[in-house]
Parts: C-alpha cells; sequence; structure tokens
C-alpha cells in the first residue's frame, strides 16, 4: 500500500515540478518582451526630441542649420503619431493618426471638422500622458510635440499577453497529452492485472468445483457441502467481475429497486449484527428501469457497504436510499462513521488513497470506473461530516 502511494505521491511531484518549470519559462519571457517594449518606447522618445529639434531649428528665425536635412527629418516619421500644438492649444500639425475622413492631399493642413474633433480628443488625453516634448522657439514662443506610441510599440506591448496566452495553450496541451498517457498506462495495468487476475483464479476456482462435487457424493454433511459451494460461487463471481474491466460489459434492462436489493444481499447476512442495514425505496423504484450489469453494480454496492462498515467500526447505522427523477435513478449510500475531510472528497477516488491501515485504497476507484465508465453514471461524496457519518451518491440515466 505504501508503495502505491509513493508512486501517485512522485507523480503529483512531477506535475508540480511541470508547472512550476513553465511558469518560470513565462515568467522570463514576459520580463524579454517588457525590457524590449521599454527600450523601444525609448528609442520612440529619442526620435521625438530630434524631431521636436528639427521643428524647433525651422521655426526659429535665426535657425541656420540645413532646412532639406530638417525636412528629411520630421518627414522621415512614418509610424509614430504626433501633433504639434502651439502654446495656444492650437493644433499646427499633425502625422500618422488614422483619421476618420480622407485628408485633401493638395491642402493637408486643411481638417474637415470630423477630423479636427478627432484630433482634439487625441489631444486632450495625450496631454494627461508623458509622451509630450516642449519646445521653446523664443521667450515669446513655445510649442508642444505630443505622440502616441506607435504601432509597432503598442503590438510589443501586448505581445507578451498574446505570448503568454500561447505558452499556457501549450501547457494546458502539453499537460493534457500527459495525463492522457498515463491515463492510458493505467488503463493497461488495470485491464491486465484484472485479467490476470480472473486468470490465475480461473484454475483453482475450476479445481474447488470439482472436490465440493466429490465431497458431495462422498457423503459430507450436505450443509458443509452448500455452504462451502457457495464460497466456491462467490470466487468464481470475483473471478468473472475481474474478466469484465477492460471491456464493456454486457448490460441489462433492470428495475433498479430490485437491482439493489439483489446487489445488498450477500453483504446483509455477512455485516456484524451490530450494524443496521435499511434500504428506502418507493414503489417507483420497482417499475423505473436502468441499463445494467449486474454483476458489476453489485461490486460497486459492496465495495461502499464494507467501507461503510469499516468506517462505523462495525457499529451503527447504514441507510440505502433509492429514489426517482426525471431522468436519473439516485441512490445514497449513508453511514454513521467517521466521516471524511472535505478536502478528501475527490482524493477518496484516487488510486492508492485510503485512510484504511490496510488496504490498496482502490475499491472506490473501481467503483467509480464501473459507474461511470461502465454505466454512463456519477458516484461523488454528497455530504460528510468528521465523526458524523458519509453519504454517498449514485447517479444512474434511467432508460426512457
Amino acid at each position: 500500500m505504501a508503495n502505491l502511494r509513493d508512486i501517485y505521491d512522485s507523480r503529483r511531484i512531477y506535475k508540480v515540478a511541470f508547472v512550476a518549470i513553465s511558469l518560470v519559462l513565462v515568467a522570463v519571457f514576459l520580463i524579454i518582451s517588457n525590457n524590449l517594449a521599454r527600450d523601444l518606447a525609448e528609442q520612440e522618445r529619442l526620435r521625438m526630441e530630434i524631431w521636436a529639434d528639427a521643428t524647433k531649428e525651422l521655426a526659429s528665425p535665426t535657425g541656420e542649420g540645413d532646412v532639406d536635412f530638417l525636412l528629411s527629418i520630421i518627414e522621415s516619421n512614418h509610424n509614430i503619431p504626433v501633433l504639434l500644438v502651439d502654446g495656444d492649444g492650437q493644433i499646427l500639425l499633425q502625422r500618422n493618426f488614422r483619421l476618420p475622413e480622407p485628408v485633401d492631399s493638395l491642402n493637408p493642413l486643411e481638417l474637415s471638422e470630423a477630423n479636427l474633433d478627432f484630433l482634439k480628443n487625441k489631444l486632450a488625453k495625450l496631454q494627461n500622458s508623458r509622451n509630450k516634448i516642449d519646445i521653446v522657439i523664443d521667450e515669446q514662443t513655445t510649442q508642444h510635440i505630443y505622440y502616441e506610441d506607435s504601432t509597432l510599440l503598442t503590438r510589443l506591448a501586448y505581445f507578451p499577453y498574446v505570448q503568454l496566452a500561447v505558452v499556457l495553450i501549450f501547457i494546458a496541451i502539453a499537460y493534457t497529452a500527459l495525463m492522457s498517457v498515463k491515463r492510458a498506462e493505467q488503463n493497461k495495468v488495470w485491464v491486465g492485472l484484472s485479467k490476470e487476475t480472473a486468470h490465475q483464479l480461473g484454475t483453482p476456482i475450476s479445481s474447488l468445483m470439482a472436490w465440493v462435487q466429490m465431497l458431495d457424493t462422498m457423503g459430507v454433511d450436505h450443509e458443509i457441502v452448500a455452504d462451502m459451494d457457495k464460497d466456491v460461487q462467490r470466487l468464481s463471481t470475483i473471478a468473472d467481475r475481474f474478466s469484465k474491466i477492460g471491456s464493456m460489459p454486457d448490460k441489462e434492462l433492470v428495475p433498479i429497486g430490485p437491482a439493489v436489493e439483489q446487489a445488498l444481499g450477500y453483504m446483509r447476512a455477512r455485516i456484524p449484527k451490530r450494524v443496521t442495514l435499511t434500504i428506502h425505496a418507493d414503489d417507483q423504484t420497482a417499475t423505473s428501469t436502468v441499463m445494467l450489469c449486474q454483476s458489476l453494480f453489485e461490486w460497486v454496492m459492496e465495495n461502499l457497504t464494507k467501507n461503510a462498515v469499516d468506517a462505523m467500526d462495525g457499529e451503527g447505522r447504514l441507510d440505502i436510499t433509492v429514489s426517482i427523477t426525471t431522468t436519473q435513478a439516485i441512490i445514497l449510500v449513508k453511514d454513521s462513521g467517521k466521516g471524511i475531510a472535505r478536502k478528501n472528497f475527490k482524493n477518496v477516488f484516487t488510486p492508492g488513497f485510503t485512510t484504511k491501515k490496510r488496504g490498496w485504497g482502490l475499491g472506490l476507484t473501481l467503483v467509480k470506473r464501473i459507474i461511470e465508465e461502465y454505466h454512463a453514471g456519477r458516484i461523488y461524496v454528497k455530504d460528510s461530516e468528521i465523526g458524523r457519518g458519509t453519504t454517498f451518491a449514485i447517479e444512474l440515466p434511467l432508460a426512457l
């Protein structure tokens, strides 16, 4: 039991390590992308400062710079949206904005009302940003440059988040694929172990059946032989159950109420007398049918009953309630035992998880597989309270 638990604990460690490494890689990518965005923003500001110097030189009445060179600097800006504004807040020049209306190529400085309103709104937003450069032309004249981040910088600013989404999607796909492989490996182990168990039990069971018949012919007490035959038949049933694991079992249409009664027949005679087992089922359960493999369903009910008896230390109440909804048959298995901590409601179905000193922690795993994979149903811990008991719920689709 300890070895099996260690295996699943180690797998959990690998999962945590995988997620941790992935998050570290994501963090590294985000840091690199943010640094690139910051460097590009600094370069764009330097370009705008050069653009501002060229504008200042052209506007200065005493400017002695090369006019063509200065104009080429101004004209070279093809991707940074920029506004040149005078000291009174009037827009003198705009470049690279996506205006709502086309600009007259013959008179680019004459703007329509829609374009002018658009630029005024942009100016109002940019005045509250850090993307501003003051141009002091002389003591009486000051102009201002306001600019937005270029399309490239805007895309780069969103790139880390796109990158993060891609990485997370990759992690999710890789994790899903890894878990699928693990589940496939587990299924192979389950099927192989079950088939081999059934095979290994087959020979001694056949031999025991022959011995029972021989004892009967030898005149051994008939009651003793009958009891031995019941135990041998029980072993045969167990082998048959194991043989069904790994392949879709044959199912038949049965009323759920009698099916539950039959499933509990074996355990009812074998639980301690200090445990009171009561089945609550109305008349509707006698006629409402489900598709069941009766032998596997009996395995489910026996596992839940045995776990409940163990949780009560052989003394208490065990109530089985069967009810019908419009689409489902619901079976509640309620005991008055030790209870389960809420954090373990899902863990109890994990292979290797057990609170017992003995056992492999596989019973509820098998139960979940039988109900959900073979009968298209659902099983879960409906309610539990430490020291008060636990209620398991089974939901099976009705045969409509």
